[in-house]
């Protein structure tokens, strides 16, 4: 794929585009801001987004705020390409371990829209799900409460798959990285907050899904 040049840019510009353009012939998903700046040499992210908001002004670029590494070359009259619908089935707790909802906030009808481009390769399937994150024991791995995570559906997850978990016996529901210990399970946060719980062998885990995508809240992004 070759990258359109425009007046308005510079050689730093080019090397973004051209990268962009082979990370996704590559990994069939667009790169996050941290992979331009490692390969472009530039260590601040607010000045990589500085570019890409260039770059987008320019009409070389797409972005969805929304959505972690979403952007996408222009280069078709429909730049999105088609729409997925994805159900928001309810809230998953990022923080300490909250009861099993009676009731959901969300409705039959409610879903977000993603584009097919945006999604990961393998991971465009229509029985993806999506919850609402409350809390913040995960913001290290860039998810904040009010975000919106996409999941498919799981019954096991490998050690570190961030996965929705219901803890059968404590009724309980949260969002967490997986590991396997010796004498059970490890639910890992990521915000040092925040201590690992561990679940026993005689208790039950119950996975419901593996995280493939994640929404920023709104509000933030614009604050």
């Amino acid at each position: 794929m070759m990258v359109r040049k425009s007046k308005g840019i510079g050689e730093r510009h080019k090397k973004i585009l051209d990268f962009i353009a082979s990370y996704q012939r590559e990994h069939k998903h667009p790169p996050s801001i941290r992979e331009i700046g490692e390969h472009c040499d530039i260590s601040s992210t607010s000045v990589v987004n500085y570019y890409l908001d260039q770059l987008e002004k320019e009409g070389l670029l797409e972005r969805d705020r929304k959505i972690s590494r979403g952007m996408r070359l222009i280069g078709d009259t429909n730049p999105l390409g088609d729409m997925l619908r994805v159900p928001v089935l309810g809230v998953i707790q990022a923080g300490e371990p909250i009861l099993v909802p009676s009731e959901s906030p969300f409705t039959p009808e409610d879903s977000v829209e993603i584009a097919m481009s945006m999604m990961p390769s393998k991971e465009k399937g229509k029985d993806l799900f999506a919850l609402q994150v409350q809390g913040d024991s995960m913001i290290d791995a860039m998810i904040n409460d009010g975000d919106i995570v996409i999941l498919k559906p799981a019954q096991d997850a490998r050690n570190g798959e961030m996965v929705a978990v219901w803890l059968t016996e404590r009724n309980e529901t949260t969002l967490k990285y997986f590991y396997k210990e010796k004498d059970g399970y490890r639910l890992q946060p990521a915000n040092p907050a925040f201590k690992p719980i561990m679940i026993k062998k005689n208790e039950t885990l119950d996975i419901k899904g593996k995280v493939v995508m994640v929404i920023r809240k709104m509000e933030r992004m614009a604050a």
